[in-house]
């Protein structure tokens, strides 16, 4: 009778988180596109990458294809796999449509796989039924990078299957689980990092336990396998290059050993852009009050887990931060794929490892009584506040930044094309000031792009474009060369900034761009969010500004003369 009561308690609450997760997903789908959602590796990039290649009809090209919009033709696997489940969602789906339902998808997912690895694996009391449901539900709140889709917040079912199959107590559902995370998942932005990390795990067993666990083996070599399937144009990519791209310039290793400290601390605080988990207020002070509490007691089978996490959580983020120690440059110099390759991203098992650890954490807490469960009951309320609070509708509306609708201006970019009344493939464009994704949106055809992969002979075609406003700032010189990921038209007048608004003040007195280069890429306008004060002496005409009410930008449209 007991056990029915815990039950229909649980259940009461896994009802309640999963309500919880549709009122946070809610505002996606109720404001539509006038939703205000992230801008960093999203709107001005992604989100404007699968409607450029949906509109190309180059899904399913051949892996030598171009899309042809982009930079006088991007290599088609740039934009990668066409076995991508928000690949999918953008072709059948307008853009924001796809992105609500990815949002929902992910979240419900993650939500079920962090409450099924703690039930199995970590919180196994029913009375601790509060702990399972809520820290699972403060997991599925994670502001995640969009476009990661289940490459971080996957790894939990991911960990309940392995950990299922390597225990002998498995089904069909384990195999299924494995099978199908990869569809909507990155390899190279999570899971080669998580199949080490279960690679490391096996080889652990066949060292210490003397166990040849040959069923857990073959299902981490299936997952493996599958992804290496699904991304196929990244594998024949590095297999097979057919010239040097973008990458090969990239220089990650650039930060002094103090820096590297701080960095170290900053990143185990405050977490990363692409995987935050807001753990900073809640989750390390609990983390440190129970690693306290067992400090000197006889460890337990999950003391000495919440130990392993505990230690594993900082070293993830020694990790990260030395991987860009310039101690290791002469090595990767030596290796190429050093530098191609973020090995750092091992720290995107630490969302994983985090919430794990704050049930581990809470459950040691909760059983030395009732004050301390009321104390753990606080924690978790605090910290759905926490993520409740970073919904993007919240953070990017109060930071003032554009809504879906704002940011593309598809009206008034329509208004430009007919403006300029030709046909769009027949000339290209660049952006100052604004993202070149918005262009690219809207159909137009774009020397400029924010793209990690492709030519290197094209960068260095277009630097000749930039070159007299990179040697005027070191900053903007160091970030394209070193990186160029954003092949953008730098101005050494605005810096870093490509997101000016119409409210805007800037103005650019002393442009100095080399035009002839420009023209000699095709290029014939430019798409200009501030005014360009000394625009003839660079051979550039204002033709007319546009302006829209439910455009964020004002749009000084210049004809190369």
């Amino acid at each position: 009778m007991k056990f029915m009561t815990v039950w229909s308690k649980e259940k009461k609450h896994l009802f309640i988180a999963t309500i919880l997760i549709l009122i946070y997903v809610s505002p996606l789908f109720i404001l539509g596109e006038n939703a205000h959602i992230r801008v960093h590796d999203n709107l001005d990039s992604n989100i404007a990458w699968y409607k450029t290649l949906k509109n190309s009809g180059e899904l399913f090209s051949s892996i030598n294809s171009v899309v042809p919009q982009v930079i006088n033709g991007l290599p088609r696997n740039a934009y990668g796999t066409e076995f991508s489940g928000i690949q999918w969602l953008n072709n059948i789906f307008p853009s924001m449509l796809a992105y609500s339902i990815s949002q929902m998808i992910t979240r419900l997912i993650a939500f079920l796989g962090m409450y099924l690895l703690l039930k199995n694996h970590f919180i196994f009391s029913k009375e601790n039924y509060l702990i399972r449901v809520w820290v699972s539900l403060a997991f599925a709140l994670t502001p995640f990078w969009p476009s990661g889709m289940l490459s971080t917040l996957g790894m939990p079912l991911a960990l309940w299957a392995f950990l299922n199959i390597r225990s002998g107590k498995y089904s069909w559902k384990e195999w299924v689980t494995l099978i199908l995370i990869p569809f909507y998942s990155s390899f190279v932005l999570g899971f080669f990092f998580f199949l080490v990390f279960m690679g490391f795990l096996w080889l652990r067993d066949l060292l210490v336990k003397k166990k040849m666990n040959w069923v857990f083996f073959l299902s981490i070599v299936l997952m493996t396998v599958i992804y290496l399937g699904i991304e196929y144009r990244l594998v024949y990519s590095l297999v097979f290059p057919s010239e040097p791209t973008s990458r090969n310039e990239f220089q990650s290793s650039k930060l002094s050993f103090w820096h590297t400290i701080r960095l170290v601390f900053k990143n185990y605080l405050l977490g990363h852009t692409h995987v935050l988990t807001l753990h900073t207020l809640v989750i390390v002070p609990l983390s440190f009050m129970a690693f306290w509490m067992i400090r000197n007691q006889k460890k337990e089978n999950i003391e000495k887990r919440y130990i392993y996490l505990f230690i594993f959580n900082f070293l993830l983020s020694v990790w990260y931060a030395f991987w860009f120690y310039k101690g290791w440059k002469p090595l990767k110099d030596h290796y190429q794929l050093l530098n191609t390759f973020n090995f750092a991203r091992f720290h995107f098992l630490r969302p994983l490892i985090i919430y794990i650890m704050f049930a581990v954490g809470s459950y040691i807490l909760w059983v030395k009584g009732k004050g301390w469960q009321k104390f753990v009951k606080i924690c978790l309320a605090i910290q759905i506040i926490v993520m409740f609070g970073a919904n993007d509708e919240i953070v990017y509306r109060v930071a003032a930044k554009p809504s879906f609708k704002q940011f593309y201006a598809v009206d008034q970019f329509k208004e430009i094309a007919q403006y300029i009344g030709k046909p769009k493939k027949s000339y290209r464009v660049a952006s100052i000031g604004i993202h070149p994704a918005i262009a690219q949106y809207n159909g137009f055809y774009t020397l400029d792009t924010y793209n990690n992969f492709y030519s290197l002979k094209y960068k260095h075609q277009f630097r000749k474009i930039i070159s007299p406003e990179l040697d005027k700032s070191l900053l903007l010189k160091k970030y394209f060369d070193e990186w160029g990921g954003r092949c953008y038209i730098f101005v050494a007048e605005l810096g870093k900034n490509y997101e000016f608004k119409k409210d805007s003040k800037v103005k650019i007195h002393h442009l100095k761009l080399n035009i002839e280069a420009f023209k000699k890429m095709g290029g014939e306008y430019i798409f200009s969010a501030v005014p360009i004060e000394n625009a003839k002496s660079n051979g550039l005409l204002l033709k007319k500004v546009f302006d829209e009410k439910d455009s964020a930008w004002r749009i000084y449209l210049y004809e190369v003369k």
